[in-house]
């Protein structure tokens, strides 16, 4: 019982960010958190650095997803040392895959991909879990296929939070709905996204500003959060094998159909590169429990996986993580800024 009302309490927070997001996040007003000044112009202004909101969803997405995963490894019985050793280096792949597997995919070097940065760490987990088992003593509680249900799990909610980041930048966007199929037309009839703002990516890339497109991000989040959250509770009853094939198939299937909806540039060819990765990760993530086993024979303890979240070590962790994932993902590389500065008179 206490597992569902867990579940259910997450799943009522993240409906309820969604539902504002819609609602603002398309706005011109909710593109840029602050811009800061760097150097002064010669006419008097100063020229700043744009920080974005891009950066703060996709910090929080980050954060979310990290103390997810180490909520279900410590609830599944790994230790403190285990879950630095399986996280720490997966993190350090993951956070620059984002943009080499972009840059060689998309030629552009102020882009960053999900998609690449989840079938990098998807392929490299279960050996850096073996690694990381055989080099701790005891293995530290490490078992492949709880790891990777609790990876893909995390991942899957994290993936689905992160695509509020896309709807403030107008980035990853969906096709103009008068271009849709004509289900997608029917469904999403006044449903549809409509980005404001001449720096928004959609505007900027294909000039698409104030008009109707399908809302691919939201559709998304929705698909991904929905089953991370199912995987959560599943994999609090110890269903460990079965969150792995759910979770890699449900996120491997909607990301390959989801980009047959989306405009934006995805590389070259009729089927992309990530595509491809998609539904590589598929028989990828199936085969590891029928190789490694089902998963720990113990039921993982919910208690015991907040306690190790609630600890001021862990909270400074989480926040650090924020902290690097804001400032790596928030600064416009694709934006500038114009500052000028004045003194209000009426209040001195």
């Amino acid at each position: 019982m206490n597992e569902l009302l867990f579940v259910l309490g997450l799943a009522a927070l993240c409906g309820g960010l969604l539902f504002w997001a819609c609602r603002h996040l398309p706005g011109e007003r909710w593109q840029f958190l602050a811009s800061v000044p760097l150097a002064k112009e010669p006419g008097g202004a100063w020229r700043g650095l744009n920080i974005t909101y891009y950066g703060f969803f996709s910090a929080t997405a980050y954060a979310t997803a990290a103390a997810l995963l180490v909520l279900m490894l410590r609830a599944a019985g790994v230790s403190d040392l285990g879950v630095a050793a399986f996280v720490l280096p997966l993190l350090s792949a993951c956070a620059p895959a984002s943009r080499l597997v972009a840059r060689w995919v998309e030629h552009k070097p102020a882009t960053f991909t999900v998609g690449g940065a989840s079938f990098v760490g998807l392929i490299i987990a279960p050996w850096l879990c073996l690694l990381a088992a055989y080099c701790l003593p005891g293995g530290a509680g490490l078992n492949v296929t709880t790891a990777l249900a609790a990876l893909l799990t995390a991942y899957a909610v994290g993936e689905g939070l992160g695509r509020l980041a896309c709807i403030s930048f107008g980035c990853c966007y969906g096709k103009p709905l008068d271009q849709c199929p004509a289900w997608a037309q029917r469904i999403m009839a006044g449903r549809g996204f409509v980005f404001h703002g001449h720096t928004k990516k959609i505007a900027y890339e294909s000039g698409w500003e104030d008009r109707p497109v399908f809302p691919i991000q939201a559709v998304t989040s929705i698909v991904l959060t929905g089953c991370g959250l199912i995987c959560l509770y599943m994999f609090l009853l110890g269903l460990h094998q079965y969150v792995v094939w759910l979770a890699v198939t449900v996120s491997g299937l909607w990301r390959f159909f989801s980009e047959t909806l989306r405009s934006d540039y995805r590389g070259e060819g009729r089927i992309s590169a990530y595509q491809w990765m998609a539904l590589a990760t598929i028989p990828y993530g199936l085969a590891m429990p029928l190789i490694f086993g089902p998963g720990a024979a113990a039921p993982p303890s919910l208690a015991v996986g907040l306690a190790a979240l609630w600890r001021p070590g862990m909270l400074l962790a989480l926040q650090g993580l924020w902290l690097g994932a804001m400032l790596y993902m928030g600064r416009s590389r694709t934006t500038a800024s114009t500052l000028c500065f004045h003194v209000v008179q009426s209040e001195l």
